[in-house]
């Protein structure tokens, strides 16, 4: 069969479709969710075959999209293997992973967002409660405060920088305007890095990478009316968590600011961790970090030296002192 993978959609490149379309019988279109290519096809006068055969919902898998065009069920792999279950999860050395530990840990109602960080709902830390659209964090647990004015002290907005920028900050200033005591977690990892780790305004670069001014949170929020503006380090859990019960006991508005870059766009100097007399207890598996394991036959945690980045977070958790820095006693 031959096959037409366009890789600009928009404008659409009428004249190699109908080039394409030309010099085959049939033409599928085979694209998730809406129709939209098969639409815009069908506006050229080219006879295609789409949404009658897959389906406008979930993800197209390689075994189905052979069924519905051969028309043979159940079609036989050369090589038949059970994939693992991986669940996606938060980078080793992320710097959000330790925010979210501490959110349980607090049993805050979180109200979520858009980004990396959405992640924070997944086990081993089920953080998050709400994750609606960009920006909702804000208004979500703004509009939840005043329904239930005791939730302030029990709740904050988690957002990440870019996401901030883009639809939080009038989610702020409407916080500040009617009198929420809403308490709002910013987790600033210097760049956009869900969507492929662009610049933003608050990197100071432009997405070509030209020097641009840049926003200061600390600033933006003060200038928003916020009186109440901290700054953490996210690997500090011990202050983090001190922080945290005293802004959301604040009768006002206040920002948290949890500042660290993506593990992904620094250079890592740092060796990974060492196990040393382990006791077994688990407690650093609840971070969900994808470098730790469990050796259930030793009963001893395992630290993969391929994935850890050392940034000690786990030490921070394990009260045994069994995870140490290379060289450290």
């Amino acid at each position: 069969a031959s096959i037409l993978k366009l890789g600009l959609t928009n404008p659409l490149p009428s004249g190699l479709i109908k080039e394409f379309a030309a010099k085959v019988n049939k033409l599928y279109v085979i694209e998730e969710l809406e129709p939209y290519l098969e639409k815009e096809i069908r506006l050229l006068g080219i006879d295609v075959i789409g949404k009658e055969l897959f389906p406008p919902y979930g993800e197209l898998t390689v075994r189905m999209i052979s069924e519905k065009v051969t028309g043979q069920n159940g079609i036989p792999l050369a090589k038949p293997f059970d994939s693992p279950f991986r669940p996606p999860v938060m980078c080793p050395g992320c710097p959000h992973r330790g925010m979210f530990y501490t959110f349980k840990q607090l049993k805050l109602v979180v109200s979520g967002d858009i980004g990396c960080y959405t992640l924070g709902t997944m086990a081993p830390l089920e953080a998050m409660d709400t994750c609606i659209c960009m920006g909702a964090s804000i208004s979500g647990a703004l509009g939840m405060e005043k329904a239930h004015p005791e939730m302030a002290e029990k709740m904050v907005a988690v957002i990440g920088d870019s996401t901030f920028l883009h639809s939080g900050v009038t989610g702020l200033m409407d916080v500040v305007y009617n009198g929420g005591h809403t308490t709002t977690v910013i987790l600033d990892n210097s760049i956009t890095a869900m969507t492929g780790h662009q610049e933003n305004p608050s990197t100071g670069k432009t997405l070509m990478g030209q020097p641009a001014p840049q926003v200061d949170f600390v600033a933006l929020c003060k200038a928003l009316g916020v009186k109440r503006v901290t700054e953490v380090d996210p690997f500090d859990l011990a202050n983090v968590k001190e922080v945290i019960k005293t802004e959301i006991a604040a009768p006002e508005p206040s920002v948290i600011i949890a500042r660290r870059p993506c593990a992904l766009i620094i250079k890592n100097t740092e060796k990974p961790l060492q196990v040393q007399d382990c006791t077994g207890c688990k407690m650093c598996l609840k971070l969900g970090c994808p470098a730790l394991s469990f050796d259930e036959e030793n009963k001893t945690a395992l630290v993969d030296q391929a994935l850890c980045t050392g940034c000690g977070l786990c030490i921070n958790v394990c009260k045994f002192d069994a995870l140490r820095k290379a060289g450290d006693a």
